[in-house]
């Protein structure tokens, strides 16, 4: 599992599993944010799968599943609150982790968006969904 930081409080992945919680929880993840709708992919881990997992280790569980059809979902400004919360460490995750990225450069205001789309390019990201060439 590969995890991008792109802050001190929020990294971001592709698909996590409910394995994967115990040691995100260990390396001191506080938050974990699904951003990927149930089914999208054959096998991948439902959020009530996530949810539960998270429940065991002590984890806060967040849905907000965003796709193309709702991007970038109902409460951008509640989610960059979190994603910049310093008593957070969130670990955002939806099929590539890109998803992630480019909810967070819209959270950003427009004094840091600049900043975020540096980070989020420098890692790799397609950074389309933000409307950022």
């Amino acid at each position: 599992m590969s995890v991008y930081k792109l802050t001190e409080s929020l990294s971001v992945a592709a698909q996590i599993t409910p394995q994967d919680i115990g040691g995100l929880a260990a390396q001191g993840f506080t938050t974990v944010v699904c951003n990927r709708p149930d089914g999208e992919s054959p096998g991948q881990a439902g959020m009530d799968e996530m949810e539960a997992a998270c429940h065991e280790a002590e984890v806060l569980f967040i849905r907000y599943p965003v796709s193309v059809m709702n991007f970038p979902g109902a409460d951008l400004e509640g989610l960059g609150a979190l994603f910049d919360d310093p008593n957070q460490k969130v670990l955002a995750y939806c099929r590539s982790g890109t998803r992630c990225a480019n909810l967070w450069i819209l959270s950003r205001d427009e004094a840091g968006r600049d900043d975020a789309i540096a980070v989020a390019r420098g890692i790799g990201f397609d950074l389309s969904m933000a409307a950022v060439r």
